[in-house]
Order: C-alpha cells, then structure tokens, then sequence
C-alpha cells in the first residue's frame, strides 16, 4: 500500500474518491498534562506516516468541547494534520450547534464528523435537547446551512456507520435507511465504527449501497492490545470472533506478544479491506502510536 500523499487544495472527501487509499487516524483531547504530552508524542510520530487526514472526539453532553477545538487547532496548527472535529447533538440546542460549527469554520478546520451522538451516562434513551435535534441527519444539514453562510467552498461532513447495526436501530434495514437520510442531507462520506470481521463492513456497504447510498464508506479498524482490550469494546456492540479470542488468549500476561497479535489481525483485516476495493482505513488509536506504526510499517513493507 501506498501512503496517500497530503493536498491542501483537496478536499477530504476528493481524497477518499482517489485512487491511492487514505488513511485516517482518531485522537481524543486528553485530560492530564501527562495525556497532552502522550498525544503529541504520538501525533509527532505518526504524522510522516503517510496519514490523510484526522479526527478528535467530542465528549458526552460536549463536556471535551473546549478541548476539542483546543487540541483540534494544535493537531492541525503544530503538526500538519487535516483535523475533523467531531460534534454531536447531545445537550446542544440549535443555535448552539450553529455557533459551535461557525467556529470550527472560522477556525479553517477542513469539515466535521457530524453525529447524533450517545445518551449521557446513566441515560437509556437518546433525548433532543430543548430545541435540538434528534437525528444526525438534522446536524449535518446544519453544517451545509453554516458552510453556506460562512461562504466556505470545501467543508467535508463525515457521519457515523455501524457495520452491525446502531444499537437503538431495530433492525438493519431501519439503520439503512437513517445512513441514507443523513447522505441525503449532504454527507460526504461514512466513517465506520470498529469491527473485527470484514464481512460486517461488506455487508454494510452492501445495505448501504441498495439504499442509494454512493458516498465513501471508510472502514474503522482497532489494533488490539489484549484479550481484555478487545473484551472491553465487544461490549459496545462490536462483536468478538472466536479465533481472535483464541489467538489473544494465548498471549495472556504477555502484552507485547498481545500487540503483535492485534497488529497481525488488524493487518489482515486491512489488506482484506483494501483488496476489495475499501477506500482506505480509519484507526481507532487511542492516542497511542506503537501498533499503529507497525501496522502502516507493514502495510508499506
């Protein structure tokens, strides 16, 4: 695989539409100054490794929103990255929603992750704040609206994709169809939450593809570091194969041989992808650099 190779006057959604597959990394804003110096250690060490463009998560309710914005600008000001903040729904009205996105305008970050966004902690259901939205697909035609006002002529808007469906969708027709809607209202392309089976990512691009859906659909792909780890986001509806469980249980107390074994599987997972036809990879990192080096070191090699 050949690293995709950065242009300023293209736009993100441009660069997934390219031949060359792109590469995406996800950060979060860290909490400790021992967090922020983690993240740019790994932000130093990954940046000439090809990365297209990425991305910074946004907390529940917006409770990283500040740090957001912050470490986004850093991220992008310091060390070259092309940033996309993410915003959600979550405890914002919309005239909230409008500011936030004016200043990530103004502020020359290239587009928006564009989500609806989890319940706060304690909370079953999703409710829309007093006068907010209930659906992603609200937000991101709000992000058009502003990009329009703000006379910004490249904004890419990316959206969330679940592979094995939403968890509040009742069936995978259902979360088909809100996919759709939220391309409809002006979606430049998915970005997948992890999954550790490419046949849920083939089968999810296949939905998407019978509901009209003709945007990129960038696969998101987590290195695993032990078979806790991967145990860990198994829980939030990301499904654990059993071979996979078999080969980390072997690595038991043994971390550095448990990296291997989530690097070789994420390598797997990704050469797959991109023989058929993926349109590059995002990485859930965790603000860590080591496995995905070796990952995009064995992807180059």
């Amino acid at each position: 695989m050949k690293a995709s190779r950065l242009n300023e006057h293209v736009s993100i959604a441009e660069l997934l539409r390219a031949a060359c597959p792109a590469v995406s990394i996800e950060f979060f804003p860290p909490k400790t100054e021992e967090g922020a110096r983690q993240i740019f250690r790994t932000a130093q060490a990954l940046r000439p490794r090809g990365v297209a463009f990425a991305s910074i998560t946004y907390g529940a309710g917006g409770s990283t929103r500040e740090r957001t914005f912050d470490y986004g600008e850093l991220l992008q000001n310091l060390f070259g990255f092309r940033v996309l903040p993410h915003l959600t729904c979550v405890g914002h009205s919309r005239d909230d929603l409008a500011r936030i996105l004016d200043s990530f305008l103004g502020a020359g970050f290239p587009g928006v992750m564009a989500l609806r966004g989890d319940p706060p902690k304690g909370e079953r259901d999703f409710k829309p704040a007093p006068n907010g939205f209930s659906h992603a697909s609200e937000l991101v035609a709000l992000a058009r609206e502003r990009q329009r006002a703000c006379g910004v002529a490249d904004f890419s808007v990316s959206v969330a994709g679940y592979p094995e469906k939403h968890p509040d969708a009742p069936d995978v027709g259902t979360d088909a169809r809100h996919m759709a809607a939220k391309v409809a209202a002006g979606a430049d392309f998915v970005t997948t939450q992890m999954f550790f089976d490419n046949e849920h990512y083939f089968s999810f691009v296949r939905r998407c593809r019978a509901m009209g859906v003709n945007v990129p659909i960038l696969p998101g792909i987590l290195p695993v570091l032990s078979l806790e780890h991967a145990r860990k986001f198994a829980t939030f509806g990301t499904s654990l194969p059993k071979e996979l469980e078999e080969r980390l249980s072997r690595h038991v107390g043994n971390p550095e041989a448990a990296q291997a074994e989530g690097v070789e599987w994420a390598f797997r997972q990704v050469r797959g992808l991109l023989d058929a036809g993926a349109p590059g990879f995002h990485l859930y990192i965790l603000n860590r650099s080591e496995s995905a080096i070796a990952l995009l070191d064995r992807l180059v090699g």
